[in-house]
């Protein structure tokens, strides 16, 4: 049970001690999380990570076998932790075994805790384990250093905590097309309800998604920010696709930030700023030649 927002390394040895006992068991494997984010419902979240799509395939390819999405409203808001326990846990999931990190919370005013749902489960007769955090050095890893870091430009940092870098999915939308006749022709995408990285340039990692199958992929270089040169209302994602020559318009696109170069800034004209973003790709070009 939890948010699961990123998905990351500590939810990856959740999920992998969950996916041991499950199979040692001969049951399914199942993640349970809320719609929407406990965070979001009470207007203290800060932008998710992982959108509901993106976070089923996450987990998908982690083995889950089924992940349920529960509305999370002022019916649920209100329900106690002993009734979460019996309608959802008991009667709609059939749990065999429930496994949650110590400091995780669930039912109305956030009353119920680790403790009470193992006393829950010695009477009922389901297994309680706990998920221990998992640490880097002496912090736990957790959604909010890992927004921190992509806040701070440094995907990097997000990308070792996440275990893999943070990518933004969404639909190429139509644009102003200025890109185009500046020889760097981008995909836009206007990233909703997630988090908002630093504003600048990156080096980027795209694939372009059909379903859940990936048609395509390439680097690339991309700008998010409002283009100082050329404002827009709201910050979009502009990704230029080396070595593609393509119509995207519509497509879902998955962009990975591998590493900031460096600010949004602002320029005296079209050349100025067509010699900068030579410079931004061939820098990027060097970057992800040599990383994974």
């Amino acid at each position: 049970m939890g948010d699961f927002d990123g998905v990351h390394l500590g939810h990856r040895a959740l999920i992998a001690q969950a996916k041991k006992m499950a199979r040692q068991d001969g049951r399914k494997l199942v993640v349970m999380t809320f719609e929407p984010q406990p965070r979001e419902y009470f207007g203290m979240d800060q932008g998710r990570l992982t959108p509901l799509r993106a976070k089923a395939r996450l987990l998908a390819e982690l083995g889950v076998d089924a992940l349920f999405a529960l509305r999370f409203d002022d019916a649920l808001a209100r329900r106690s932790a002993p009734e979460f326990v019996q309608d959802v846990l008991l009667k709609g999931l059939g749990a065999h075994a429930v496994i949650m990190g110590e400091v995780f919370q669930f039912g109305e005013g956030r009353g119920g805790g680790f403790a009470g749902l193992a006393h829950a489960g010695e009477v009922e007769g389901f297994t309680v384990v706990a998920a221990y955090p998992v640490s880097d050095g002496p912090y736990r890893i957790g959604a909010a250093r890992i927004r921190a870091a992509l806040v701070d430009a440094r995907p990097d940092e997000a990308a070792r905590l996440l275990g893999r870098c943070w990518a933004v999915e969404g639909r190429v939308r139509h644009g102003d097309a200025r890109g185009r006749t500046l020889s760097f022709p981008t995909a836009n995408m206007v990233l909703e309800n997630c988090v908002s990285p630093a504003r600048g340039i990156y080096a980027v990692r795209i694939k372009v998604l059909d379903g859940n199958r990936v048609a395509l992929r390439r680097n690339g270089v991309a700008n998010f920010g409002i283009r100082p040169m050329y404002r827009t209302e709201m910050p979009l994602l502009e990704t230029h696709l080396f070595d593609f020559d393509g119509d995207l318009y519509g497509k879902n696109l998955c962009v990975e930030l591998v590493a900031w170069l460096r600010p949004e800034a602002n320029f005296s004209g079209a050349p100025e700023l067509i010699a900068q973003m030579n410079r931004d790709a061939a820098q990027a070009r060097d970057i992800l030649s040599a990383t994974t």
